[in-house]
């Protein structure tokens, strides 16, 4: 087994994604690209770890981690789909994997995964020779179309004593039962300090990753008291459904929470306490492409990084257009300083300030060499925009360092100006020279920097709709070819 790190006790893994024979995790296959697909969610536990695909949520000081964040892939039967998991000690809060040190990895395939006995696929971590490293569990499930979604809202009494100088720390942790019998946990509440009557805020889950759309499936619920060294001390637990929780509050969604060990041991042991459903309220996700199929216009603006055509019109027909408006600044430009990110910005914003009711949303694309000479001002501009229908990407082109282009993505930590932070996410940058495939397979490469920059898109769309609680609108009906009548003569 492997030890936590002395200072962090936070290990973690990198899932390098596909690889050999197919491209990287989220790459376009245009061979592929209309192959049906079966969508399944993978759902890792055993180790803490970082995926390149996607992040899970770092547990502290823990060798058994069962992790609540899952990973949507698709499947295609008669693809090799390779995987790479590595894992990684935490020193720090850094991204950069080179920061933290490598323990070792483990290699599969999905269809390993999917054609494993219950879909449930363990296998040692593979790490520095003679020392054993633990082993990875891997679950995958196919997902259901379900697209509700359910908020709800928890409260307990009169729950067990934990805390020698206190009460008790108390949260809930849901689990998901699976088809082979098993559990995966799905979801964690927040910690409630001090007491044992706590009120644990409401959250909002898919149906989806509650039950797979299986209205009956049993949904088991732990009570746990919250402890700083990771050893959190079970207080009990009580199954339900979906179907039972869709009742409402009432007095069918009263439940005693039980301990197995205590049961056995005490004679006059009734319960750990009881926990009672305040709420519970279904709503319907809607999708991006709900509001594009409603006539929600996506509106596109180029921006590249020199002094660029006619300010006084500045606009091009198309993708056509951009490129002659490019092709024939190449022969003219003179290329000087400064860099200023926020006039273009500001530029766009004025346009999306004035069209907030969802029918219209706009991307900015920049192109730059990462210089940048107007960060206080890009900042503020980037805060303000973040309230409008609006997104930023910023492609960097050249060999310079991008600090200031990842500090703008705002990933690790949301952008701020004058102590005020962005309402949402709205900016993705991602450096052009990870993308040149030296294979000489320039097709492939260009389709995955084409992918990448775009990939934060409909979720930052999303974001502005559901704060702003616009829905999409009704799609039109379909196109009716007008029926033509064939006249014959006898």
């Amino acid at each position: 087994m492997f030890g936590p790190d002395k200072q962090s006790g936070q290990p973690k893994l990198d899932c390098g994604g596909r690889f050999g024979n197919m491209a990287s995790v989220g790459e376009f296959n245009s061979f592929s690209a209309s192959i049906p697909a079966t969508k399944v969610e993978l759902s890792v536990s055993s180790i803490t770890f970082l995926l390149q695909f996607g992040r899970t949520e770092v547990i502290d000081n823990t060798l058994n981690p069962d992790f609540v964040r899952k990973f949507i892939m698709d499947y295609f039967f008669e693809e090799r789909e390779n995987l790479r998991f590595d894992l990684y000690d935490v020193d720090s809060k850094s991204p950069n994997l080179s920061k933290h040190d490598f323990l070792g990895q483990v290699f599969c395939t999905l269809g390993e995964i999917v054609g494993s006995q219950g879909s449930r696929l363990e296998k040692a971590i593979a790490g520095i020779p003679g020392k054993k490293c633990g082993t990875i569990i891997v679950t995958a499930e196919e997902l259901n179309c379900c697209r509700d979604s359910v908020l709800m809202q928890f409260c307990a009494n009169k729950l067990d004593k934990k805390d020698f100088f206190g009460k008790s720390d108390p949260f809930l942790v849901f689990h998901r039962s699976n088809e082979d019998g098993s559990f995966t946990i799905c979801h964690k509440t927040e910690v409630v300090k001090n007491t044992l009557n706590p009120v644990w805020q409401a959250f909002k889950i898919s149906v989806r990753a509650l039950c797979n759309g299986d209205y009956d499936r049993t949904i088991k619920i732990e009570v746990y008291d919250w402890d700083r060294d990771g050893s959190h001390d079970f207080i009990g637990e009580f199954t339900t459904s979906y179907r039972e929780l869709s009742r409402g509050q009432s007095q069918f969604n009263v439940y005693e929470v039980i301990n197995p060990k205590k049961k056995g041991k005490k004679k006059k042991y009734i319960n750990s306490g009881t926990v009672t459903l305040l709420s519970f309220l279904i709503e319907t996700e809607v999708s991006f492409l709900d509001y594009i199929k409603g006539g929600t216009q996506i509106n596109f603006t180029v921006a590249i990084d020199f002094t660029n055509g006619n300010p006084q019109n500045p606009y091009c027909n198309g993708i056509d257009g951009v490129m002659e408006a490019y092709y024939r600044s190449l022969k003219s430009v003179q290329l000087y300083g400064p860099t200023n990110f926020a006039p273009v910005i500001n530029h766009v914003a004025r346009y999306a300030s004035s069209v907030k009711d969802g029918s219209q949303y706009f991307i900015l694309l920049i192109i730059t060499d990462g210089v940048i000479s107007d960060m206080a001002q890009t900042k503020e501009s980037i805060v303000n925009a973040s309230k409008l229908p609006m997104s930023i990407i910023i492609v960097g082109v050249g060999p310079a360092e991008f600090d200031a282009m990842e500090e703008l993505d705002g990933d690790v930590v949301r952008v701020s100006s004058r102590g005020k932070y962005a309402e949402r996410d709205i900016v993705q940058f991602v450096p052009f020279r990870d993308y040149i495939d030296r294979s000489g397979n320039h097709i492939l490469s260009m389709a995955r920097l084409a992918k990448d920059v775009l990939a934060e898109i409909p979720d930052q769309f999303l974001s502005y709709m559901r704060v702003r609680g616009i829905k999409p609108s009704p799609a039109p009906p379909p196109y009716t070819p007008p029926l033509h009548v064939l006249q014959t003569q006898i």
